[in-house]
């Protein structure tokens, strides 16, 4: 995970490959917990359910993601709510996963476990 920390997101505009499973699972073996899952589109994405003791610092962690988030250039989607929170991360413009979708969800982590 490390190595990921060190890295920033690149801009994606599309005209890229999204990763083939192999490539999923050697990066998937660099983040904690992460699932990874596919869409209705069949659109692969990470997903990972965090635990806390109350709504309050659900929202705090969610803030902290909107940070990191912006500071990337890269947005997942999340819902929250009393002592949850959960995280899906995709890169939409190649409509599957990069590099840059893990490099965040070592970055959310990192926060998670801080």
């Amino acid at each position: 995970m490390s190595d990921l920390l060190k890295k920033k997101c690149a801009p994606c505009e599309g005209g890229i490959l999204p990763f083939d499973i192999s490539e999923i699972h050697k990066y998937q073996k660099k983040i904690d917990g992460w699932d990874v899952l596919k869409n209705k589109k069949e659109i692969f994405f990470l997903n990972k359910k965090f635990i806390f003791k109350n709504f309050f610092n659900s929202q705090k962690f969610v803030n902290k993601v909107g940070e990191i988030s912006e500071e990337e250039g890269h947005h997942p989607d999340i819902k929250f709510g009393w002592g949850y929170a959960e995280i899906q991360i995709t890169t939409h413009a190649i409509e599957g996963l990069s590099e840059n979708d893990f490099i965040l969800a070592a970055k959310i982590d990192q926060i998670f476990n801080v």
